[in-house]
């Protein structure tokens, strides 16, 4: 049986599904047709219930509920892992509703986060996320909101931090920061999507039983990162909660529907099934 599976190219992504979608597991009679895209084109596919299984930004689940389940493994959580705002010049956080903000995308994480902790700044320039910190750099915009790989390189730029958006988050909510997650179709059978749920926690086990080894296939998609920019990448958003969500990576889950909630009140988010049985 063949299934479409979408993450990113990003080494925490690729690391966790290595071992699964290369056959370096028992996949159970399972292929998979792996399409590797910015989590961005992976929120706009999910909200087209596009793929069989997909990476999303959990920005983005309370929009897919409709198509969508999400499975216990294989997502990012965790503390001190949110995204960052920075800028050329050194400002204010109180300054920063008068600015042009650069964000990864409009259903991601990322701008929930900044929304939260920034919503009367309303000027702001959505583009993908490795793009953001030249456009700082450029005057394109002035501040920008950076995760993934720009959290270890801004500084070697000459980029200041305004604010760590994970940390406010933490400070504000006390739960993990829920980053993205791997859903399911509903058009799935519930059997095979509980399978591939356990196969992706059995590949990312296989990818920790080998670790700090790189393995090609991460390497090949890290866009031109050392491998010690992976080795960071990865240690920093892969954990237990990529193993499995348990109790307290599902509270954070529903604590971040409830600020999706707050944010959009004309959205009804609370009636939707969202985990996996």
């Amino acid at each position: 049986m063949k299934l479409t599976l979408g993450f990113s190219p990003c080494p925490n992504d690729t690391f966790i599904f290595d071992a699964l979608v290369n056959k370096k597991i028992d996949t159970e009679g399972l292929e998979f047709e792996t399409v590797l895209e910015d989590v961005q084109t992976l929120n706009q596919w999910a909200l087209q219930g596009r793929l069989d299984f997909s990476k999303i930004s959990y920005g983005v689940l309370p929009l897919v509920l409709d198509h969508y389940v999400l499975l216990n493994s294989g997502g990012a959580l965790g503390m001190g892992v949110g995204p960052l705002l920075i800028s050329k010049e050194p400002i204010a956080s109180e300054q920063v509703t008068n600015c042009v903000i650069g964000i990864p995308g409009i259903n991601t994480t990322a701008h929930l986060l900044f929304s939260l902790a920034y919503p009367n700044a309303t000027n702001k320039q959505f583009m993908v996320f490795h793009e953001i910190e030249d456009a700082v750099l450029s005057g394109k915009v002035d501040a920008g909101v950076i995760i993934h790989e720009n959290r270890f390189t801004y500084q070697a730029k000459g980029l200041h931090k305004i604010v760590d958006l994970g940390a406010y988050w933490e400070q504000q909510l006390q739960v993990p920061i829920p980053l993205g997650g791997i859903v399911a179709n509903k058009k799935m059978d519930n059997n095979i999507a509980l399978k591939v749920d356990r196969l992706i926690k059995q590949s990312l086990e296989y990818a920790f039983a080998n670790y700090p080894l790189i393995t090609d296939y991460v390497k090949q998609h890290s866009q031109e990162m050392s491998e010690a920019v992976m080795k960071q990448h990865i240690d920093l958003y892969v954990n237990d909660y990529s193993l499995g969500l348990g109790d307290d990576g599902r509270k954070a889950v529903l604590k971040l529907m409830e600020v999706y909630g707050q944010l959009h009140p004309i959205t009804n988010v609370h009636a939707k099934e969202i985990f996996i049985r």
